[in-house]
């Protein structure tokens, strides 16, 4: 994905001093990281990963404490104690780092940097979904109290060839084949490496690649806005004109997409159904849930599908009346938009006929399908499974700068949490 701008006018990813763990103050790197904030799923999550070692990342991600203040000033008093004690330090030269995920013949690898966020207004950076202000507002209040970004959003760009013969995906491999900074393999069974970037030539190399290209934002949307609102809050200049970031080359490393599930806290199974009597076709499909799920992706190429799970057994959700989505979703966007399974479920499904507000206490996004399911059937709701959209349809409603409902797609493998962390200030 490229603009025809000069330097000026694209990407600009900067060197910073990286805030690493000190292996020999650690139990183990896998024991300290965890996956972004977002997909840890709470409190399961959160208990597993503060048993895995006392000073895993979660605790600064997602302090546990009884107020929002009370959690921001618990991770920054977190913070600055591990500094204190040498649990965290910063390298002593600034840098870019390649970073690479590896597990079972996937590959993935990017640059870590601090991207410049005046590009936010120039169409360089592409959001693709609407955020929560909610959660903006928490992630605004974790970063101001820790004057740190925690762990990198993810970026993806398309480089001009699949061979890295030039440009930043070159530097990216000739890193690759020197010694890491780290290696680590998470109980998830991915191997993790990073390397840094200080060399002048090689960073100039970078940024004259970088400096012509757009970037789609893959994951952390939220971040993002949350980065921007710091901005504004601070002025310019100052260390908040830039974000830490994960920019991954498409054109070499292609990523995964998958669907992001709804769980319907107050909403039972039977109700839910009910509700959709003479508005959708609703049938029963056999489980167990990775043969239901492939019922789902059967139905998807034909139309809107979802997937409702939590009372035991699997219902497929198809075929909506037009004339009601007529009526329900919004005429003033592309067509592609008004067909997305995620543009059906928020106009027609939650707001029209379930009557479900998108607040916290109502709707639970989670990643995993076993684990929406699961969570459903403990508290008696709904599970709403969604099968993923295909990335090309994201990028082109990007480009038009269309957003999708929050929460539409997933895209990975995702950055693992607490490998380099960036502190402002």
């Amino acid at each position: 994905m490229t603009t025809s701008g000069t330097a000026e006018h694209g990407l600009r990813l900067i060197p910073f001093h990286g805030l690493r763990y000190v292996p020999e103050r650690v139990g183990s790197l896998a024991a300290v990281t965890s996956p972004p904030y977002d997909v840890v799923v709470r409190p399961d999550g959160v208990d597993h990963l503060e048993s895995a070692d006392p000073h895993n990342i979660v605790r600064l991600i997602l302090p546990q404490a009884g107020t929002p203040a009370a959690r921001n000033e618990q991770a920054a008093r977190t913070l600055h104690d591990w500094l204190a004690d040498g649990i965290l330090s910063a390298d002593p030269e600034p840098a870019l780092y390649v970073y690479e995920q590896r597990r079972a013949g996937l590959l993935q690898r990017g640059l870590i940097g601090a991207l410049a966020l005046s590009t936010a207004d120039a169409g360089i950076v592409l959001p693709h979904e609407d955020v929560m202000p909610d959660v903006v507002t928490d992630r605004a209040g974790l970063m101001r109290a820790t004057s740190a970004n925690l762990e990198p959003l993810l970026l993806t760009y398309r480089g001009d060839d699949p061979d890295p013969g030039t440009g930043a995906a070159a530097v990216v491999e000739r890193t690759a084949q020197l010694a890491p900074l780290l290696s680590t393999t998470t109980e998830d069974g991915f191997q993790h490496r990073l390397w840094a970037i200080t060399d002048p030539a090689e960073l100039a190399t970078v940024t004259a690649d970088l400096g012509h290209r757009q970037a789609l934002i893959a994951d952390g949307h939220h971040r993002w806005a949350t980065y921007l609102r710091l901005q504004e809050e601070h002025g310019s200049p100052t260390e908040w004109d830039f974000g830490l970031v994960l920019l991954v080359d498409t054109a070499r490393y292609p990523l995964q997409v998958r669907a992001i599930h709804r769980m319907l806290r107050r909403l039972p199974v039977a109700d839910a159904l009910a509700a959709l009597d003479g508005h959708f076709r609703v049938r029963p499909v056999d489980g167990p849930l990775p043969l239901a799920l492939d019922a789902l992706a059967d139905a998807s190429e034909r139309g809107n599908a979802f997937l409702l799970a939590g009372d035991g057994a699997f219902h497929l959700v198809t075929d909506p009346d037009l004339a009601l989505l007529d009526t329900t979703v919004r005429h003033d966007r592309p067509e592609a938009w008004r067909r997305l399974d995620a543009t059906v479920l928020h106009a027609t499904l939650l707001d029209a006929l379930w009557h479900v507000p998108d607040a916290p206490d109502q709707i639970t996004y989670i990643h995993d399908a076993a684990s929406t399911v699961a969570m459903a059937e403990r508290h008696g709701g709904t599970a709403v499974l969604l099968h993923p959209v295909r990335e090309e349809v994201v990028r082109d409603l990007a480009r038009q700068g269309v957003t999708m409902p929050r929460k539409s797609t997933s895209f990975g493998p995702k950055p693992a949490t607490g490998l380099v962390l960036r502190g402002l200030g």
